[in-house]
């Protein structure tokens, strides 16, 4: 990897694998020297402060939404037309709200809220704590745990399937899936992976679709039953999505509410790991854990950056960007502003301001799922602090490395080992 520290802004490539697997000193020179940064070579903004992100975040009529074409090209400048006519044999993909904007995102955005209000999250914590617990007996015994593939990448998976009244059994089809619409969503990859993404696309669209059939038909308890069942249009007009408006909601329900948690179920863990005394704070004191999930959520910034597109000649900090220019904001920087945070880098669960964080997002299009996330980790925590003691590292856990995708971040493994608590 290029030297961060050293070099010219113009020579860092902020897709380098390695930078993405470490990228927090890259991210300290752009709030420094460029808060507002065009790569040359790239034609790439970066937006890297917290005010600036969240003044970015505020006007959607500048800084539009729907990037959901530039991604589907393969790139911010190539089209790739073999991933193009893989997904041409599913469904037409429908903007409803990542890649959508006002008044299209707000009518959507308006439906999907009924699945997570505050009320019915609030009312999962002993299915989310029967779920926990149900995986931790799978390895409690063990005094040893692959953490992600035994608890962090099933808890969400296994909360998402059944609000979309999926088959638990389809798992494996369901994670194969959801990385495939991740890799797709970073816009990046060779043509061949694009290709194999697509293919991933189409078979759970159809997939889907079938579900969707069968829950008009017979609608159950189930997220994906009230969206099927709800009224589209306003007060009066009385239209239901579509399919391929259902399966934009099913895909991003289970990326958005699969990925994001997992990625931080892992780095919270390690955290503690790499800080016992916070975590003998958290044994202590369990109410500290809500903070404690904040604190991790800001630190990682398991959304780590997202795409915008300039709609109009604009200007952001002093710096022109034109119409048409893709647009980076670097949530995982404005998390460690220290303009917000004192001493940013630092992992305090005790952290007055954690919950400032823009892991969620800002403004319009903050995460529809993050009450849920929080519910998730902080039931979790709960029981992995109450069941394991003596958390650590496995002797074989090499150095952690960090997912290489432009936008999540996360651990890509975690091998642990503990005692069991009496």
């Amino acid at each position: 990897m290029t030297d961060v520290k050293g070099c010219p802004l113009e020579q860092i490539n902020p897709f380098d694998p390695d930078l993405l697997d470490q990228p927090h000193d890259y991210y300290a020179r752009l709030r420094e020297e460029a808060p507002v940064y065009r790569h040359p070579h790239l034609g790439i903004v970066s937006i890297a402060t917290d005010a600036l992100i969240r003044e970015a975040n505020l006007k959607p009529d500048m800084f539009s939404n729907n990037f959901g074409a530039m991604l589907q090209a393969g790139s911010t400048k190539q089209k790739n037309e073999a991933a193009a006519a893989v997904l041409a044999e599913g469904y037409p993909i429908v903007n409803t709200l990542l890649t959508a904007d006002p008044p299209v995102h707000t009518r959507y955005r308006k439906l999907g809220m009924k699945g997570f209000t505050y009320k019915r999250v609030l009312g999962m914590d002993a299915y989310i704590r029967d779920t926990a617990n149900a995986l931790i007996d799978g390895f409690v015994d063990d005094g040893e745990c692959d953490f992600r593939p035994q608890f962090a990448d099933l808890l969400p998976m296994y909360i998402i399937l059944d609000m979309l009244g999926a088959d638990r059994s389809d798992l494996a089809r369901f994670q194969t899936w959801s990385h495939s619409f991740v890799a797709q969503l970073g816009g990046f990859g060779t043509p061949e992976e694009r290709v194999g993404y697509a293919r991933d696309v189409v078979e759970f669209q159809h997939y889907f679709a079938d579900v969707i059939e069968e829950k008009r038909a017979n609608p159950t308890e189930d997220v994906i039953s009230d969206l099927i069942h709800a009224d589209l249009g306003e007060e009066g007009d009385t239209r239901k999505m579509d399919v391929p408006e259902l399966l934009s909601f099913a895909q991003q329900i289970m990326v958005a509410g699969n990925e994001s948690t997992a990625n931080s179920l892992a780095a919270g863990l390690y955290y503690l790991i790499q800080h016992p005394e916070q975590m003998r704070l958290l044994r202590v004191d369990p109410a500290l854990i809500p903070n404690f999930v904040e604190e991790t959520l800001r630190l990682l910034a398991p959304s780590s950056n997202m795409w915008r597109v300039c709609v109009q000649d604009t200007e952001l900090g002093g710096v022109e960007i034109k119409a048409g220019e893709p647009v980076l904001l670097r949530y995982g920087s404005a998390n460690r502003d220290a303009a917000v945070y004192a001493e940013p880098d630092a992992f305090d669960v005790t952290r007055a301001n954690a919950k400032n964080h823009l892991s969620f997002g800002a403004g319009i299009h903050t995460c529809i799922g993050a009450q849920l996330a929080r519910r998730e980790m902080i039931v979790a925590f709960g029981e992995l602090l109450r069941r394991l003691d003596d958390i650590r590292l496995h002797p074989d856990q090499g150095p952690i490395r960090y997912t290489p995708n432009v936008l999540l971040r996360g651990p890509v493994a975690l091998q642990i080992a503990f005692s069991k608590r009496a």
